[in-house]
């Protein structure tokens, strides 16, 4: 059986991400975004107020959601005049828990946490009531300190074990299990090196049976190797990344270029078997859906 690796579309209403800063800042412009990257394959959208690159100003819940409301507004609107995909999934990409309880009272499925819980106490416990999928990333820090935090012995054996002390913290406030999802988080506290020894150790977390979301999308380390400093000319060093993730079983990837990297999943998903892990995050995605 030929898997089919599952594609995050990204989507940032930023004035300042690093890749797409400014590019969907307005919500009309945000709202043609998420339908094109729908219409192209994603299975689900990640919807981010906050840009969480190196060095970026935290912004406060009521500024995210100043930026967020008018999306969501037309979002339920095409929702009601059934002008998305029935099976459209929809995520916050936020570390507030005031910002996910709103997006999930707009009709948004997933959380999406950079921090793991940790940025606000509150954030667990929510979604243990929601019982919605939470993807728990692995950082270290905050986008102003995580810089200065990826001194590693072993970074695949420390993210794995800090991923595990963070999952066994969200059970502990009540969610389950089977809403986890793990985000081994490239790009945060890490650098080239640390982030290519992790993408080579994918499979130790895949062992965990928790499904794995990998976003190696346009991101630095890339630049670095490609000696490439436009982020969205970056598609190519993108795509390798994409099918070493696959490859080591990932059953999602995150990505800004969804009808390029449809085709990068489509390929990999015919090289490599498919996985338990894979399974698992098939029967839970249609689950969900």
């Amino acid at each position: 059986m030929i898997r089919a690796t599952r594609v995050m579309g990204v989507l940032n209403i930023t004035p300042d991400s690093f890749s797409d800063g400014g590019l969907f800042y307005d919500p009309n412009r945000a709202f043609k975004g998420l339908v094109r990257m729908a219409k192209q394959g994603a299975a689900i959208i990640d919807i981010g107020a906050q840009s969480t690159r190196p060095g970026a100003i935290e912004l406060s819940p009521e500024q995210e959601l100043e930026r967020l409301l008018p999306l969501f507004s037309l979002i339920c609107q095409a929702r009601r005049a059934g002008e998305l995909p029935a099976d459209l999934l929809l995520s916050i990409d936020t570390f507030h828990a005031p910002v996910a309880a709103v997006a999930l009272a707009h009709g948004v499925n997933w959380v999406n946490d950079v921090s793991a819980g940790t940025a606000d106490s509150a954030m667990l416990p929510l979604v243990a009531k929601a019982a919605c999928p939470y993807v728990l990333m692995h950082r270290r820090g905050n986008s102003q300190s995580m810089g200065d935090l990826n001194n590693y012995n072993n970074v695949v054996l420390e993210v794995e074990d800090e991923l595990l002390q963070r999952s066994a913290a969200a059970i502990a406030a009540g969610v389950e299990p089977s809403q986890l999802w793990w985000d081994p988080g490239l790009g945060f506290a890490k650098n080239k090196d640390q982030n290519l020894e992790l993408l080579d150790g994918l499979q130790r977390l895949a062992a965990h049976g928790y499904p794995l979301l990998v976003g190696p999308s346009r991101k630095r380390f890339i630049g670095e190797i490609l000696n490439e400093k436009r982020a969205r000319a970056r598609s190519w060093g993108t795509a390798a990344a994409v099918c070493k993730a696959i490859a080591a079983g990932a059953s999602m990837v995150r990505v800004h270029d969804v009808a390029a990297m449809l085709q990068v999943c489509a390929m990999a998903d015919a090289l490599w078997p498919h996985s338990a892990t894979a399974s698992v995050a098939d029967k839970f995605l249609q689950k969900q859906a």
